[in-house]
């Protein structure tokens, strides 16, 4: 907690120890008031309610899981509550109900940056004891991403993961490292064409690229806490500079600060870049009859150092709601949610699975060849910054990369200044 600034060095003396008073007894309390909140109901059974975004996959695949467990569970019936497709909209849907201490949403389904603060505000089960789940067959960055503070507190129920297309007309190898992709980038300049593009405008997209390149590099922006600001390294400087560098020499092309994924993904598909940084969305747009490279780009991991990067994870976390009446039901659910079955009807809908083996199935590769690669890239995978302060956090991350990839700020004072918004964030 950050204490308002007093008047005078007097004052300070004055009202600090009744502020630490005020601050010991509040936290106290809402420690107390949070325990006693999640020692309730955790034996009741009966219908649930299952709160996710908009279900845009043409198989219907949450319709599918629900319709899945409601035939086997006629006691314990779950509704699924289709929350609007965009996030900030579903964000403050949740934050609403967590607010009101409502009983009304038994599992969440959070974006992965909002697990953090969900579990730092008390508000989601942790799943440690009896509400324990077998992570064994998941891969581990998206359980990583549940994680908070050395704790599991969600069941990842689809990942997501950055992949690098490419021309393999015009680079039948794709590069493994930034050197490697960079060097190639002569023959992209003698085809007219853009090198390298990803999502680079100021928005989240911008606070995902800049943290793949860091990471690649070993630079990393928070401690295990969720508060430390660990961003001040040489590893992060040497990962932005190389996006900088690119930019500024033109491997990236002069309009990729404006490109969000629609854009991004229309340069590739037009054949006005050589490599893109995008997610598996994209894939089915390259490989259309309107596509100009339908047949003739590859898709693999992102490269990193000195060998394949760190992609960011994307995808849904399953929580309990600490306010469910329901939470013995609402963890077999979870349970079933990273089940086989499940986790096929998942990837069957075009979501990236958090089960390891459906990435081996013969019959799912064939329907979306780029599952080994996608495979890879999560094994390899890190979590946007793990802090109950994601969205100051991102701001500070992607505010202070776009100023030093337009060239307002130098490499070091964006670091410099990433750090200091971090340190700030929960102020």
């Amino acid at each position: 907690m950050a204490f308002k600034k007093v008047p005078s060095l007097r004052a300070a003396l004055v009202l600090w120890p009744i502020a630490l008073l005020t601050v010991t007894f509040a936290t106290a309390c809402n420690t107390s008031d949070t325990d006693e909140q999640l020692s309730r109901n955790q034996d009741g059974r009966g219908p649930i309610t299952y709160v996710e975004g908009k279900d845009t996959t043409e198989t219907g695949a949450v319709k599918q899981l629900i319709d899945r467990w409601n035939a086997t569970h006629p006691d314990e019936q779950v509704t699924y509550k289709e929350q609007s497709n965009d996030a900030s909209a579903q964000y403050d849907d949740l934050v609403e109900h967590m607010r009101a201490k409502s009983p009304d949403y038994d599992v969440v389904a959070l974006d992965v940056p909002w697990t953090a603060e969900f579990a730092a505000k008390g508000w989601i089960q942790p799943l440690e004891g009896q509400f324990a789940i077998d992570t064994a067959p998941l891969l581990s960055p998206p359980v990583a991403s549940a994680t908070y503070n050395g704790t599991l507190y969600a069941a990842p129920r689809n990942t997501n993961g950055g992949l690098l297309f490419y021309r393999k007309d015009l680079v039948p190898d794709p590069p493994r490292t930034w050197s490697e992709m960079l060097a190639s980038c002569p023959i992209a300049r003698e085809q007219q064409i853009g090198c390298y593009a990803g999502q680079f405008a100021p928005y989240e997209g911008l606070t995902v690229n800049t943290a793949e390149v860091i990471n690649a590099f070993g630079g990393t922006f928070v401690g295990t806490d969720g508060r430390t600001p660990t961003v001040n390294s040489a590893e992060s400087r040497a990962g932005l500079q190389q996006l900088v560098d690119a930019y500024k020499v033109g491997d990236i092309p002069r309009e990729a600060v404006t490109f969000q994924e629609p854009e991004s993904g229309a340069a590739f598909n037009q054949g006005k870049l050589m490599f893109l940084r995008s997610w598996p969305s994209t894939y089915g747009d390259a490989a259309s009859e309107s596509s100009a490279v339908k047949d003739e780009f590859g898709v693999a991991p992102l490269p990193g150092d000195t060998g394949i990067g760190a992609s960011t994870l994307g995808g849904y976390n399953a929580a309990i709601s600490a306010y469910s009446e329901n939470k013995a039901t609402a963890l077999d659910f979870l349970k079933y949610l990273i089940s086989e079955e499940a986790q096929h009807i998942v990837a069957s809908g075009a979501l990236p699975s958090v089960r390891a083996s459906i990435y081996d199935d013969p019959a799912l590769i064939a329907k979306m060849p780029y599952l080994p690669a996608l495979k890879d890239s999560i094994a390899s995978a890190v979590p946007r910054p793990v802090t109950p302060f994601y969205p100051a956090v991102s701001k500070a991350i992607q505010d202070n990369a776009y100023a030093a990839l337009t060239g307002t700020k130098s490499v070091n004072d964006a670091i410099i200044g990433m750090q200091k918004g971090i340190e700030t964030a929960g102020s």
